[in-house]
This record gives C-alpha cells, structure tokens and sequence, in this order.
C-alpha cells in the first residue's frame, strides 16, 4: 500500500538520523480535551457535531505514531476527555494528575488560555485544535502553546487571494453581529487591504434569535435576504462573515444580484474535507473512515497533525521532554507531511502552523492557498496570517 511505503520511507530517514544511537523505549501519553458548548442547532444537519469529533483524529495519530513507534522502542497513547466550560477546569486537572503532559484541546479561547496556563503551571504544552482568534497568536500567546487549527486571518487570507487571482476583487463584505462574526469581518478587511482588493460595501446582518432550522426558516430567509441584499454598487463577489452559522448558507441563492459566494459560505476555506484526494490525501481519508465511518472535519484533521509533530518530534529527538519538543518543533528541523501540498511546520514566533488553507465548496477541493503569484521573502505559507513583523507575541522569545 502507498501509505505503508511512504510510512517506510520516514522509518527509514528517521532511522538514518539516529545512526550511531541506540533508540530508547519511551512511553509518550497525550490527551485530548475537548469542551462542547451549549449553542444552536447548526442551520443544516449536515453540519452536526459528530460525538467523536477530534477524538477520531487522535485515533487515528495513536494508529500511525505506533506504526513507527513500533521499531523504535517507542509507543503512544491518547486518552479523551469531554467536558463542560464549567468542567473544564476539573477535566484538566486530571489530566495532569495522571502525568499526562501533551493535551490537545478542542475549545474556546478563554477557555483554552485558562486551561493553557494551568497546564503550564505542570509544565505540560498544549495544541489548539479549534480557536481561530487572532489575540492566541498576538498579544495573548502562550510559550506552552501550538495551533494546529488556523487562524481567521489565515482563513480569509487564503480566500481573498483566490478571488484576487481570479481578478474578482470588488467584494460586498455581509457580516454577521456576534462577536465572532465580527473578528471574522476584521479579518477580511486587513485581507482586502494586504492584497489590494476593495470592499465596495460592507452590510450586517443582524442575528436577532430564535431558532434557525423552523419549518418557515427557509421561506423568511427567502423573503428577507434578497430584499437585504438590493441596491448594492457594482462587484465581483460576495464574502460571507458568519462563524456563528446564523446566516451564511443561505445566502448563494437568496441573493438579489447573482454572484460567486465565499467565505462562511459557498466557497470556504478549511484544514481538511473528506472530498480532498489530492497530495496523497486518499490514504489518510480511508485510515480515517476506517477508524471513525464518517469524513475527517477540521477540528479531526488538526487534532491528527498536533499529535502526528508530537510523534514526529519524540522520533527525532529520542526525548519526550517537553522542553526539548517544543524546541524542536519550533525549529528548522521539523517537517512533516500534512497532505495539502508542502510540509508544514510551525512559526517561531507566535506557535502557528504554517500550513496550506483548502478551499471546499461542499463538493470538491476548488483549489488551495497560498495562490501562485503570492510571494514571501522566506516562506510561501507565510503569505497566509500573521506574519512576523506584524505580531506581538513575545512569548516564545522570537518575536
């Protein structure tokens, strides 16, 4: 099998780097913590939470961890958590009473900075998994912290230069009211302007309550949206800034004047989607179904990876010392295959990944960010969010 080949391939260059020194058993144990908030129904039922979402993900790094783990000495275990924000706080003290020290946590920002500095008072690291906030990668980073989900500006970074290559770039900005809707909206405006295309108009769409998936649901949508949506000036596109799902999907056929649609909805920007084949991606999709029978999300996918550089560290080291991981994972040396086109790594100076950002209409991968044309003096991926002169984060000791 492909995979199996490739998986002997990195034995094979792990080993060649540890030549001349003997391979120590190690016992690496992680955890995943995820905090499940209580929110809406999403607006379709495609979108439901599976139970298992990032669990799976861990799952599936445990299987391939071992797999090399297996002719080193080494072996890897995650145990799961679920909890409650009001639970959150004892889910990880268990945690760590067990002298787990990798937690790869699933939540919300405030959530995840207070579980990430009690971690740190333990001396564990921790992955984000979910939060897209732009403060957890500027002024609010922690030294014990690593993102593995991408922020919002590397979100609508990676949309912005797909509709400047496609020479679309009169953009009507539609945002949402919430809080993170409106983070999101911030997002695109720093995108449009780093790019050079212009936001015509900017509307927001109020979120006043209620439920979203009533039997009229569709038909006020249907009434409400185009009359919303008139008289706007002239423009290529429509960008959608609802990461609170209230509205965006509605919005590509409830338009008063038909344009392309992206961002929250129609073209959107994620880590992983089940119809992604490209870059080797079908075998990690079928070890993945295999696992979970369903498609990999997001908040799998970036679960997965988090785990997938923990293993990849520990090999290359020979040490589960967290110090000694994060250093490394901070550093040149570390790469590792994310199946989206190049080898991701994570920045010095704030703890991101660096990774490509696909772009899924529900169907298929339409394409995948950074676009050509978009260059950066050191990094391609770099093109995408926060770039070095332009965060705060000092945490790390390389802002």
């Amino acid at each position: 099998m492909p995979f199996r080949i490739a998986q002997i391939v990195c034995l094979a260059v792990s080993m060649l780097v540890l030549a001349g020194e003997p391979a120590q058993a190690i016992d690496v144990r992680a955890a995943v913590l995820r905090v499940d908030y209580q929110v809406p129904l999403p607006i379709s039922r495609f979108d439901l939470r599976p139970d298992d979402l990032g669990v799976a993900g861990g799952l599936l790094a445990d299987e391939d961890n071992n797999t090399t783990g297996t002719f080193l000495g080494h072996t890897y275990a995650t145990t799961t958590r679920a909890a409650t924000p009001e639970t959150a706080d004892a889910a990880m003290d268990e945690i760590l009473a067990e002298g787990l020290r990798y937690i790869v946590v699933i939540a919300r920002m405030d959530d995840l900075l207070r579980l990430t500095d009690k971690a740190a008072e333990a001396g564990a690291m921790v992955f984000n998994a979910e939060a897209a906030d732009m403060p957890l990668r500027d002024d609010q980073c922690r030294a014990n912290l690593l993102h593995t989900a991408t922020s919002y500006q590397q979100q609508a970074d990676a949309v912005i230069q797909f509709a400047v290559w496609k020479k679309w770039t009169r953009l009507v900005l539609i945002a949402g009211s919430n809080t993170p809707d409106v983070a999101l909206a911030d997002a695109y405006r720093k995108a449009a302007r780093k790019f050079g295309a212009d936001i015509v108009e900017e509307r927001i769409f109020e979120d006043i309550g209620g439920t979203r998936r009533t039997d009229s649901g569709h038909v006020l949508v249907q009434r409400q949206l185009p009359v919303f949506m008139q008289d706007l000036p002239e423009h290529d596109v429509v960008i959608a800034a609802d990461a609170s799902d209230y509205f965006a999907p509605y919005l590509t056929y409830h338009l008063w004047t038909p344009r392309p649609v992206m961002g929250s909805a129609g073209l959107r920007p994620v880590q992983m989607h089940g119809g992604h084949e490209a870059f080797g991606a079908t075998q990690l999709q079928n070890r993945f179904e295999k696992i979970a029978v369903r498609y990999m999300k997001d908040e799998d996918y970036n679960t997965w990876i988090a785990l997938r550089a923990l293993g990849e560290a520990v090999t290359r080291t020979q040490s589960d010392d967290v110090t000694t991981v994060i250093d490394f994972l901070l550093s040149d040396a570390f790469e590792l295959a994310g199946f989206k086109g190049h080898q991701v790594n994570f920045r010095d100076w704030n703890g991101q990944m660096r990774q490509e950002v696909i772009l899924f209409d529900d169907r298929i991968t339409v394409s995948v960010s950074p676009q050509e044309g978009f260059l950066h003096r050191t990094a391609l991926q770099d093109t995408l969010g926060l770039d070095r002169p332009e965060s705060a984060c000092t945490a790390l000791g390389q802002g």
